[in-house]
């Protein structure tokens, strides 16, 4: 696939300024590019033009995705995620052919301080050094408003919209919301898999909704500026999140029930209320999430066909792109945090054997060009792409994000 809409690299990995196992404790990474075998949708050159075509004229937003690097070995992965420096894959980002990304800097594995992550120190100690590191590079830039994210492609750059997983270290603070907000986050979960003091999570065997507290916070949400995300709600906490934001809410990476019953995936009526008030939902390709009963084996097909799914059920601007990748072995990292975060519960509902990577999605280096790239192939029109790729984002953030 030919190089499209490149950002500044200029060689820095991360912590470049510091010096390893002095610093801080180096691990060997397992940040190759090419870590699995080659994938090519084998478009024609017509196809591959009006690819090149997409990515230099338009916003290419994607819902989610990190820069985040796993350890080559499994073991280190859980002492890894509680040291202070993990790795950030500037060269890779500066490849995707991103201009915005959503990065929740994987706040759900920052265990420094709790072993089961997800508290206020953990977040604001990782947020504060990831941005350390970011001011040293030149491939990415953080991005607060509206106006930053137009700047991208001018900039060759990548906006990355500060955001968080969950609301879990709010406790009962909602003044913490604001706080949030002045440290850069601009996009936050209400919920992740299990309740918190806001909502019922998704793997929870008796759905509450939203609390009053969280009532509290989707206000003071809305009164910032700061973007909804039900990615990991229960489906009445979703319900109730919709009915009371005053603005669009985003399912920033999630998939459709209907194809693949587990908890993650998100049922019609939830799809089809969340485009009723505006938003969007982003089509997710974290390994054995996006399955279907026609694929035995967790590929970029399975994936384009939950999008496709959700594109007819709700329309075309309500659809974009939420891969939620990363760079390694991202089957590793699940299994990790199994316990902490209850990733078995929210794929639970369907028998499946695992698929060790997304074949075509391995990471953002090559997720949103082939998912793209899936769209040309399949015949797409030029106005619906854009629209899935980039603007139906950048409609609901410019009516959000103040600039």
């Amino acid at each position: 696939m030919i190089p499209m809409n490149l950002k500044e690299y200029n060689g820095y990995q991360s912590y470049d300024y510091l010096t390893a196992n002095k610093d801080y404790k180096k691990y060997e990474l397992d940040d190759d590019l090419e870590r699995v075998p080659p994938f090519s949708l084998d478009l024609t050159e017509e196809q591959e033009a009006n690819l090149k075509e997409i990515f230099t004229k338009h916003p290419v937003v994607s819902l989610r995705d990190h820069g985040f690097i796993v350890p080559e070995k499994s073991e280190d992965i859980l002492p890894y995620c509680g040291e202070l420096h993990t790795a950030f894959h500037y060269e890779g980002i500066a490849k995707s052919g991103m201009d915005v990304m959503f990065e929740n800097f994987m706040d759900g594995i920052t265990i420094i301080t709790s072993k089961n992550g997800l508290k206020w120190d953990d977040v604001i100690y990782m947020l504060g050094m990831r941005y350390a590191d970011i001011q040293k590079q030149d491939t990415v830039f953080i991005a607060s408003s509206y106006k930053d994210l137009q700047q991208a492609k001018q900039k060759k750059k990548v906006a990355v919209l500060p955001s968080l997983e969950t609301a879990n270290i709010l406790e009962n603070e909602v003044n913490r919301v604001d706080i949030l907000y002045g440290l850069g986050i601009r996009c936050m979960g209400i919920t992740y898999n299990e309740s918190n003091t806001l909502g019922t999570g998704l793997a929870e065997k008796n759905d509450g909704g939203l609390t009053n507290f969280g009532r509290r916070v989707v206000e003071r949400m809305n009164q910032l500026g700061m973007i909804i995300d039900i990615s990991h709600c229960s489906d009445k906490t979703s319900i109730d999140v919709i009915e009371l934001s005053q603005d669009p809410v985003f399912i920033t990476h999630a998939g459709a029930r209907a194809l693949w019953n587990t908890p993650r995936m998100k049922p019609d009526y939830v799809l089809e209320a969340c485009a009723e008030k505006g938003g969007v939902i982003g089509i997710c390709a974290a390994p054995n999430t996006t399955l279907t009963k026609r694929s035995s084996e967790h590929t970029i097909e399975s994936v384009m066909e939950h999008f496709e799914y959700i594109k007819n059920l709700v329309g075309i601007d309500h659809v974009g792109l939420g891969p939620d990748t990363f760079y390694g072995d991202h089957v590793a990292l699940q299994n990790a945090f199994d316990d902490i975060l209850r990733i078995s519960d929210s794929h639970s509902g369907e028998s499946f054997e695992d698929s060790a990577y997304v074949k075509g999605l391995e990471n953002p280096t090559e997720a949103m060009k082939n998912m793209v790239g899936w769209l040309i192939k399949n015949d797409y029109t030029k106005s619906d792409i854009k629209k899935a790729v980039g603007w139906n984002a950048m409609k609901i953030m410019k009516s959000i994000l103040k600039d």
